[in-house]
């Protein structure tokens, strides 16, 4: 299958993406300290129905460092289905990738075909045991270096049942060895001054999809749950036996479902 690399010099910065197959764009976005490679399971497979987008955002992958200047994610991806001269996609998230997924949908309700967070993030959200690990890993990365941080992160519980197989253990560490670990030790552009994504979610009338591993952190289990009771209609799959790289750790299920959930709801 023919696929394309290219960089867009948008929204004041620069974004590497990929494209391959034609039809219905469907966008995926990658995690914190990941990059496009974590959606290799699924670049091919759903190339075969969609036009498929992923791109690497700021500080990630091979896209640019981010500047001092403010921005947020949400409008880069705007940014970029504009550059390909796209008007709405199907938006797919994992982690920090579904939390910009869900401000994406929030912010650009029309250009949304149907959202699907995974494993997902929620901006605002008060954190318990995962933010005393981000905590962690942010000191060590200032006290210790970015490296020693790295090594920190891929050794915490969050990666635990992903590093149970040797083979997706070699593909995270070396997408986590790339990392440049910008966002760990620089302060993060303040969030957009509208209220919490949280209080808005009854707001969001699209199909959605959420996805969640059974053996993901219980921060993200509640995050799932609040989702799945605010989202008008939304769909809630717990997918068995995984943790947080449920796309990585099952891609055969994850693609099933996923291409199940989005043939269901064409329209």
């Amino acid at each position: 299958m023919d696929t394309h690399h290219d960089f867009a010099d948008i929204n004041g910065t620069r974004l590497h993406y990929e494209t391959a197959g034609s039809g219905d764009p469907l966008v995926l976005i990658h995690g914190a300290t990941l990059d496009i490679r974590m959606w290799d399971d699924q670049f091919v497979s759903f190339a075969r129905h969609y036009q498929v987008i992923r791109y690497d955002m700021r500080g990630y992958g091979q896209s640019a460092l981010p500047t001092t200047a403010n921005y947020t994610p949400a409008d880069d991806l705007m940014a970029l289905l504009h550059h390909l001269g796209l008007t709405r996609a199907h938006i797919l998230g994992l982690s920090l990738g579904g939390a910009v997924a869900i401000d994406f949908a929030l912010t650009y309700p029309e250009a949304t075909d149907t959202l699907i967070v995974v494993d997902t993030g929620l901006r605002a959200f008060q954190w318990e045991a995962f933010g005393a690990i981000l905590s962690q890993v942010q000191s060590v990365a200032i006290t210790s270096g970015i490296e020693a941080a790295k090594r920190h992160w891929l050794n915490g519980p969050l990666f635990a049942p992903a590093m149970e197989n040797p083979q997706l253990a070699v593909r995270l560490k070396q997408i986590v060895t790339d990392y440049s670990g910008w966002h760990w030790v620089n302060n993060q552009p303040p969030p957009p001054s509208d209220s919490s994504p949280i209080e808005q979610l009854d707001g969001i009338h699209l199909p959605t999809l959420i996805i969640v591993g059974e053996r993901d952190f219980p921060d993200f289990q509640t995050i799932a749950e609040i989702l799945y009771r605010r989202i008008p209609n939304a769909t809630k799959v717990v997918m068995s036996d995984v943790g947080h790289m449920s796309n990585m750790e099952d891609p055969e299920r994850f693609n099933e479902i996923v291409l199940g959930f989005l043939m269901d709801k064409q329209y």
